[in-house]
């Protein structure tokens, strides 16, 4: 009698545990048991009773249920933390209680369930510097530096650019050295996110070149955006608004100020596992004048050779209507060099 009481106090417990686990419907009729650990990436982690830990992609899941709260979130941006129920094909259902419009929900909908914590956003950026030097017939050397920091959240992002050059050439008569190249500009930008894909902006310009005898150049401007791609391969942006554009110089006693409109965009893809290639693009139209403009676009490509080392080339094309006395409307300037990734 002793033995029997003790068979069916195992059976019921069996039960009972069978009634408290979390169970895993799979499209092919294959049914599992355990403990739903997590989702991400369209891929779900689950510790089998049997198996352990194994892997199921999200498309081959029919439903599934759970008995503890998890946390989910969905595609349109819902999110909530509880116990999820079994419901018909590629559906599940949410207990009761909760604040939401439908209480059942696609299982294709579902974009994380108990996502590990989000890394504290930080800031990233590279630097990187070339030199060249001729001798022979000419005498030259010329150095250049980039500096690129970035700062991106859920809500916001930061950027700051900083790109320098600078080259001297030996008169062969004087045997003097004289400045062939002295330019650097520095460039930031504020963009806070108004929903997943828009945003507002603000940046700033400032840029000197003593052979284009451009004393200064100050660029303050403000607008919205829209992010039309961002993932890790490829991003795509553009943008537009308004402002305020100052020139001063050095041979000329007037400065020239205006309101411009601000157009622009901004792409970068990854073209290959270590190649990738970074364009953007802004155009400044005079309001009080169309045909007067100034244009800046930089376009690169860079390779990487370890996880932080990486070669770069870069084109910088700025275009003025109205440059100094003298001087030409067209700028281009070249950047090789190598760099490290942070």
């Amino acid at each position: 009698m002793r033995y029997r009481v003790w068979i069916i106090a195992a059976c019921l417990l069996l039960i009972v545990q069978k009634g408290y686990t979390d169970e895993l419907h799979l499209k092919n009729g294959d049914r599992l048991t355990g403990k739903v650990v997590r989702m991400v990436d369209g891929k779900m982690l689950f510790k089998s009773d049997i198996a352990g830990e194994t892997t199921v992609d999200l498309s081959n899941i029919e439903t599934f249920n759970t008995v503890d709260p998890v946390e989910v979130h969905l595609k349109d941006g819902t999110s909530f933390n509880q116990k999820l129920l079994s419901a018909r094909a590629g559906r599940f259902s949410v207990e009761g209680g909760i604040d939401l419009k439908a209480q059942e929900f696609a299982v294709g909908d579902v974009v994380s369930i108990n996502p590990p914590p989000k890394p504290i956003p930080k800031w990233t950026g590279d630097i990187s510097a070339g030199l060249a030097v001729t001798r022979g017939n000419t005498k030259t050397e010329t150095i250049t530096a980039s500096l690129n920091l970035m700062k991106r959240t859920d809500n916001d992002r930061t950027t700051i650019g900083v790109d320098y050059a600078k080259g001297k050439q030996v008169d062969k008569d004087t045997g003097e050295k004289e400045v062939i190249e002295d330019w650097w500009r520095a460039k930031g930008k504020y963009d806070y996110f108004v929903s997943k894909k828009l945003y507002a902006f603000v940046d700033g310009r400032y840029e000197k070149d003593a052979i284009a005898e451009l004393d200064r150049r100050v660029i303050i401007g403000g607008g919205a955006g829209y992010q039309w791609i961002e993932t890790p391969e490829m991003n795509f942006s553009t943008e537009g608004g308004l402002a305020s554009l100052y020139e001063k110089y050095d041979n000329q006693t007037d400065s020239n100020s205006e309101i411009s409109i601000q157009l622009g965009y901004h792409f970068d893809k990854q073209l290959a596992k270590n190649i990738s290639f970074t364009n953007d693009l802004t155009y400044y139209p005079s309001i009080d004048k169309f045909s007067d403009y100034f244009l800046t676009t930089t376009a690169g490509i860079r390779a990487d050779f370890t996880e932080r080392m990486f070669a770069t080339f870069k084109v910088i094309f700025n275009y003025d209507v109205t440059p100094a006395i003298g001087a030409g409307s067209t700028d281009v300037k070249y950047f090789l060099g190598v760099g490290y990734r942070f």
